[in-house]
């Protein structure tokens, strides 16, 4: 029996295995954020010591009955428990595992239990200096669950894996099964801040429950305007339609993500110029009517009308992160110390 840890920047995901079985989890609302906040980690890692104790007392288990836990995500980067350095694409699943770190140290995570670190992957530098920034990029935790992807629905290879979460993240793999670079952009974080802290989360929130729909009318508008007006006056156009068309929240709601899509298209241009096949296999991971935006658009603007598999049940996503998990853990000998 064993424990994967998936830490994330507001959230934190706690499975317990058994026989690779999920028998409990415990989602508790700490992440990076906490350390970037603060200036250090106590937060974080006192809120993932208790989500761990809460885990075991869900069916009444004791430390004894696991023998390690294993935790990918931003609990590796700087903001985390441990900086564990980034390996450079393409990584496979055994490079993963040959450069993970094992600790069972109270200093970096407060319960005595062998804990397994997986490193991040960033891309293999293109020109240097300034002139190549467009070629960067990182992951930390989408590794974990490519692998997942990977092992659980063997796709042609190659093939690009997009994830649609708090970045769009496109993952490409390689004809040899090698995560062989990300690209990555910042649209679930900042669509989600404008629903926060700007008037417009209150023209697509609802006192009602709404349905996600989805229009291709509402998602080619967007687009249309995101290219004549840019990203910015199109995300104030969703406050404008509340007022002067008839238009339910679940459309403004779509409007908005739609807008956001539409700026991502230059991301999947700029990944094919750095040699991502986006005519190959394609596997979305991500809320389902954010994975049909995404779809439609590639097909509108990108041409690439190749049938794409979605994976958008949250039981699902959470399956790929833990069986991804497993399977590196799988190939670590237990006991080598970082």
């Amino acid at each position: 029996m064993f424990v994967v840890i998936d830490c994330g920047s507001t959230n934190t995901r706690l499975y317990l295995i058994n026989d690779q079985a999920v028998i409990s989890k415990n989602e508790i609302p700490v992440g990076v954020n906490s350390t970037a906040a603060t200036g250090n980690n106590t937060a974080l890692k006192e809120g993932i010591a208790a989500g761990f104790q809460q885990l075991l007392a869900q069916e009444s288990l004791t430390l004894n009955d696991v023998r390690f836990a294993i935790a990918s995500g931003m609990i590796t980067s700087n903001l985390g428990l441990v900086e564990i350095p980034h390996l450079t694409a393409p990584v496979n699943i055994d490079d993963l595992a040959t450069f993970a770190r094992q600790y069972r140290d109270p200093a970096i995570f407060p319960v005595d239990i062998p804990v397994v670190f997986i490193p991040g992957i960033k891309n293999a530098p293109g020109k240097g200096g300034w002139e190549g920034i467009a070629s960067l990029d990182l992951m930390r935790g989408e590794e974990t669950q490519a692998i997942g992807v990977l092992s659980r629905y063997q796709p042609a290879l190659p093939c690009t894996i997009i994830e649609l979460g708090s970045t769009t993240k496109l993952i490409h793999i390689d004809a040899q099964g090698r995560l062989a670079g990300s690209m990555t952009s910042l649209s679930g974080q900042v669509y989600a801040a404008v629903l926060k802290e700007t008037f417009i989360g209150s023209s697509v929130k609802s006192a009602e429950p709404q349905p996600d729909c989805f229009s291709e009318q509402i998602a080619d508008a967007a687009y249309r305007s995101v290219q004549q007006s840019g990203l910015l006056r199109t995300i104030l156009l969703t406050r404008f339609i509340q007022f002067s068309l008839d238009t339910q929240p679940a459309e403004r709601k779509l409007f908005c993500e739609a807008a956001m899509a539409a700026d991502d298209m230059k991301l999947f241009a700029d990944a094919q110029q750095q040699g991502f096949d986006l005519n190959g296999e394609v596997i979305f991971v991500g809320n389902a009517q954010r994975c049909h935006i995404y779809q439609h658009m590639m097909k509108n603007v990108l041409g690439l009308t190749r049938p794409a598999t979605l994976i958008t049940a949250r039981d699902e996503i959470d399956r790929l992160v833990v069986e991804g998990a497993g399977y590196i853990a799988a190939r670590v000998e237990l006991g080598q110390q970082g």
